[in-house]
């Protein structure tokens, strides 16, 4: 009898183009951009992330970071363990990918959260990160831009920290940030103000902008 989970892998192959990379792979391609994985708010985005092997990685060498500079202070840790937790972003267009993601994300975050602080865990806090991560990694098509569910245009939220422990969330649309455009103010993945070809470069407009919000309240704007 054939394996029904070599029969799915195979389909998904050949209607997907799905392959996983492998753990040796996946950390020689990283460490081509060490100093981008290890800076806590650097920004990444994976167009086909599967079920996370490079968001899961670079979110590991993030959370490293946080744990060597702020876990001797509670507070600061979840600050900028938030700040590297927002800061990574997936699509895929298999919603079992995208939950496998989300999953795997929230887990190697709550296994670095919990063994450091153990009986002050605050579950109020990972329910935040669970929902950071629930607008970050998404079900859609990065070639059509739009998501799988609905059709409607992919958006990012942009999460930066604002005054210590405050969030100023901006919701951008995914096609604008991939288009030459002028707009006047800067775009989530915006690094200059020209191209390396000395064209400008995107800057884009917020399609929604959201309150100052405390870290631990984020969840309350959907």
């Amino acid at each position: 009898m054939k394996n029904d989970n070599n029969i799915k892998h195979k389909n998904r192959v050949a209607n997907h183009g799905e392959v996983f990379t492998s753990k040796r792979e996946v950390e020689a391609m990283l460490n081509l951009v060490d100093q981008e994985t290890v800076r806590i708010d650097s920004r990444f985005l994976e167009p086909a992330c599967g079920d996370g092997n490079f968001l899961a990685k670079i979110l590991e060498r993030k959370l490293g970071v946080v744990v060597k500079q702020y876990q001797k202070n509670q507070i600061e840790f979840e600050r900028y363990a938030l700040i590297a937790a927002s800061s990574i972003y997936g699509i895929d267009i298999l919603e079992d990918n995208v939950d496998e993601c989300r999953q795997r994300l929230l887990l190697i975050f709550s296994q670095v959260y919990c063994s450091i602080y153990k009986n002050q865990v605050s579950q109020v806090y990972l329910e935040n990160i669970k929902f950071v991560f629930s607008k970050n990694i998404l079900w859609g098509d990065a070639l059509s831009l739009k998501k799988v569910d609905n059709n409607q245009p992919i958006t990012f939220c942009e999460w930066s920290a604002v005054n210590g422990s405050m969030i100023k969330r901006k919701d951008y649309q995914f096609s604008d940030l991939l288009a030459y455009k002028d707009f006047d103010e800067p775009s989530l993945f915006s690094v200059g103000l020209f191209s390396d070809l000395g064209e400008e470069v995107l800057i884009a407009k917020a399609k929604k902008e959201y309150p100052l919000t405390h870290f631990m309240e984020l969840n309350k704007y959907d």
